[in-house]
């Protein structure tokens, strides 16, 4: 049904394998997403957003990207291009900006015609104590990565019921919604909201057959984690893993992938947690 894409026979990056083995490989596409137009937020860099641009296009999408950051964004729509011909486009986007999020979703249906599947990648970090953060720190975290998800998802949900129904929203959560970590409450309180959200929506776009999921990863390891979390609190973290090491974002990128594909028809305000950690 489908060929390994350049980014699926692309070797994980080192320091992230299974100690004493050879790590996993990401699955080749299965055209999953034929057919399908997909945005993604916050899709530059090298993190998650970035990995589940890759998959949707390894399983046929066509995907338009968004992202506040319009040099990587250049680079990444550069770099898909060359790989998946015709089938990547890029919007720059702020996701606490209105008229950015209005003109991701609709540059996505000007472009391709139609909007099937929104990812929410989007998010904010840091890391502060409560008696130390400050009303703006709190204010940021909870904008980017909680009020960003409902802005972008209200457009895209008014355009996927234009259409006449169906579709797929999938958020990206945290098991920080569930777990308490020191530091991390801004971005706790945040993740817990974006699950509820994804369960009131759910039922809300049901009647429209349009369905609305989320994933909650536990440690997925990029470039970027370093600028919040320190070497020795990342090594603790992967130690607390049954695998022993952090996921690769494609890890959590095929979860997403199957959120959005028919195979998860009957799945909707459903959080699922793409982790192996143990008590």
């Amino acid at each position: 049904m489908g060929s390994a894409s350049p980014a699926a026979s692309a070797p994980p990056p080192p320091g992230l394998l299974v100690p004493g083995g050879s790590g996993p490989r990401p699955p080749a596409g299965r055209g999953l997403l034929s057919g399908k137009v997909v945005v993604v937020t916050a899709a530059a860099g090298a993190g998650i957003g970035s990995a589940v641009a890759r998959r949707c296009l390894d399983e046929g999408a066509r995907v338009v990207l968004g992202d506040s950051h319009e040099r990587r964004l250049g680079e990444i729509r550069d770099r898909l291009s060359d790989a998946y011909p015709a089938r990547v486009w890029t919007i720059p986007c702020d996701v606490t900006d209105e008229g950015d999020v209005r003109r991701l979703t609709d540059g996505a249906v000007d472009r391709y015609g139609r909007l099937d599947v929104l990812v929410n990648n989007a998010g904010l970090g840091g890391d502060r104590q409560v008696t130390e953060m400050t009303d703006d720190e709190w204010s940021r975290v909870l904008d980017v990565t909680l009020t960003g998800t409902f802005r972008c998802t209200r457009a895209a949900l008014r355009h996927m019921i234009a259409q006449g129904g169906g579709g797929a929203v999938v958020n990206n959560a945290s098991v920080l919604g569930w777990r308490a970590q020191a530091g991390q409450a801004h971005y706790a309180a945040a993740k817990a909201g974006v699950m509820a959200f994804t369960r009131c929506t759910a039922l809300e776009m049901a009647p429209h057959g349009i369905r609305v999921n989320a994933v909650a990863p536990s440690l997925a390891a990029h470039p970027f984690l370093n600028r919040v979390i320190g070497d020795d609190e990342l090594a603790d973290l992967a130690g607390r893993e049954a695998f022993g090491r952090a996921a690769h974002p494609w890890e959590v990128a095929t979860v997403v992938a199957f959120l959005a594909s028919d195979y998860a028809s009957y799945l909707t305000g459903e959080v699922i947690s793409v982790s192996s950690q143990h008590p």
